[in-house]
C-alpha cells in the first residue's frame, strides 16, 4: 500500500507497445488525452477518425463504418443554421461547405481504415452509457450538433446492450485484422448533467459491460485498463480535476500516463521516449538571444540528437524536428556570428 492511498493493482498484460506498433484509439476525450501524448512522442497511434464518442453505439458504428470502407456523400448531411454537419462525426468535421465537410471526413476515413487494417492495438475509451436517439429516424447519434432536445430520445443502454453490441464488434474487428489487441477503459470524466447518481449508473453500466467482455474473451487478445478506478481511488480529491469539476487535470493526466506507460511499456521504450520528450522540449525553446553562440551549439546539438536517432530508430518520423534545427541554423548563419 502507498502511504498516502490505496493504489489500483494493474492487471498482468504480455503486451508491450514500442515505436513500431500501430495503434488507433477511440472513444472519449480521454482517449485523445492519452493519444496526443502518445502522438507527441511519436507512437504511430490515429486517433478519433470520427472525433470525439462518447457511447459505446457510437464507438462501435465508427468502427463498423471504418471496416466496411464507408464513403459520406451529401445524403450523409444535414444542414443547421448554416452549417454542414454528420451526425457520426464531432464538429471538428462541420463546415459552412457540404463540399469541403465530405472532403474532411473521407479523406480522414480512407487514411483510417488503412491504419485499422494493420493495427496491432485499438485502445477504446467508452465515456457514458447514455445514449441519444433522433426520433425521425430511430437512429442513435454520435453528436446532437446543438439540435432541439425534444428532437432525440434520450435513455441509458443496459450492460447487456452494451456487451452484445461490442461482442459482436469485436469478433469482426477480429476477422478484419487478426492480429489486432483491444484495450478497453472507461473515462474517469464525469458526465455531470446525468447528475451525480446518474452518471455513476452509467459508469457502473460500462464497468459491468467491460468485465463481462473481457472474462467472455479472455485476455490474450482482449484486456481492461483501470483508468476509471485510478481516478477514483488514488486521486480521490477535487484539486485533481479542472475548474469544471468534470474534467480531469493535467496533472491527473499524467499520474495515469505513468501507469499506463508502466504496464505497456518496456524499460527501453521509456528510455526513448525520455530522449524524444527532450527533443521536443528543445523544439519549443525560444532563446532569449537567437545570434549567441550558445544557441549554434544547442542547434548542432540537437541535430545531431534527431541523426542519432533516426540512425538507431530509421522507423521514427522526425521529420519536422530535423527540418526546424536546420532552419533556425540556417537563419543563425544568415544573421553573421
Amino acid at each position: 500500500m502507498n502511504q498516502y492511498y490505496t493504489e489500483v493493482e494493474l492487471p498482468e498484460l504480455e503486451w508491450k507497445i514500442d515505436h513500431q506498433s500501430k495503434l488507433m484509439m477511440v472513444g472519449s476525450c480521454f482517449a485523445e488525452n492519452i493519444g496526443i501524448r502518445m502522438q507527441e512522442l511519436k507512437f504511430q497511434v490515429d486517433m478519433n477518425p470520427f472525433g470525439i464518442v462518447y457511447n459505446p453505439l457510437s464507438v462501435s458504428r465508427s468502427l463498423k463504418l471504418l471496416m466496411e470502407g464507408k464513403q459520406y456523400t451529401a445524403n450523409d448531411l444535414f444542414e443547421h443554421q448554416g452549417v454542414w454537419h454528420s451526425f457520426d462525426h464531432h464538429s471538428r468535421f462541420s463546415s459552412t461547405n457540404a463540399a469541403e465537410a465530405l472532403d474532411r471526413m473521407n479523406e480522414q476515413l480512407k487514411t483510417s481504415a488503412e491504419h485499422l487494417k494493420s493495427s496491432d492495438y485499438l485502445i477504446v475509451s467508452l465515456g457514458t452509457s447514455w445514449v441519444y436517439e433522433w426520433k425521425p429516424t430511430g437512429r442513435i447519434v454520435s453528436n446532437c450538433h446543438k439540435l432541439p432536445a425534444a428532437d432525440f430520445k434520450r435513455f441509458r443502454l443496459t450492460p447487456g446492450e452494451i456487451v452484445d453490441e461490442l461482442k459482436e464488434l469485436m469478433t469482426a474487428l477480429w476477422k478484419f485484422n487478426p492480429k489486432l489487441k483491444i484495450l478497453l477503459t472507461v473515462s474517469p470524466i464525469r458526465h455531470w448533467k446525468d447528475g451525480a447518481h446518474g452518471n455513476q449508473l452509467s459508469k457502473a453500466a460500462l464497468l459491468l459491460a467491460v468485465d463481462r467482455l473481457v472474462t467472455g474473451f479472455g485476455t490474450e487478445q482482449c484486456a481492461y485498463f483501470p483508468s476509471y478506478e485510478i481516478m477514483m481511488d488514488e486521486l480521490r480529491d477535487y484539486r485533481f480535476y479542472t475548474p469544471d469539476m468534470v474534467h480531469i487535470s493535467n496533472q491527473s493526466i499524467e499520474h495515469i500516463w505513468q501507469k499506463f506507460g508502466s504496464l505497456m511499456f518496456e524499460s527501453e521504450t521509456q528510455q526513448l521516449m525520455k530522449r524524444l520528450s527532450k527533443l521536443s522540449k528543445a523544439v519549443g525553446h525560444r532563446p532569449f538571444n537567437r545570434n549567441a553562440e550558445a544557441y549554434e551549439k544547442f542547434l548542432f546539438y540537437n541535430l545531431k540528437e534527431v541523426e542519432d536517432l533516426l540512425k538507431k530508430f530509421p522507423f521514427l518520423n522526425l521529420s519536422k524536428e530535423k527540418e526546424h534545427f536546420k532552419r533556425e541554423l540556417d537563419g543563425y548563419q544568415h544573421r553573421g556570428k
